[in-house]
């Protein structure tokens, strides 16, 4: 699991939302993605398949993502594919796939 922060400064935040921010999905995803890119090494160009966001992450939670390769149906096949989840205190927030193009 990859922890991760985002602070309150963020340069995504100013307008996402004035008076409550939230974290924008996007910057979720990149913490996605540099967990996968961390375990598995560069992606190259990528789809998302399926991402549902179910609650919102607002700055300075602390949040997980976890991944999974999905196995490939050829053995020995390295992982172009991995499902994941984004969690706060055990909360589900986010949850999809990530699939080399």
């Amino acid at each position: 699991m990859t922890r991760f922060v985002i602070a309150g400064d963020h340069p995504a935040l100013p307008g996402h939302f004035p008076g409550r921010p939230i974290v924008p999905g996007v910057v979720v995803l990149d913490r996605v993605l540099e967990a996968i890119e961390a375990a598995h090494g560069p992606l190259g160009v990528l789809r998302l398949p399926q991402v549902k966001f179910l609650r919102p992450l607002l700055p300075g939670e602390p949040a997980q993502v976890a991944i999974e390769p999905v196995q490939s149906a050829q053995p020995g096949a390295a992982a172009s594919r991995w499902r994941f989840r984004v969690e706060r205190a055990g909360e589900l927030i986010a949850s999809g796939e990530v699939a080399a193009a």
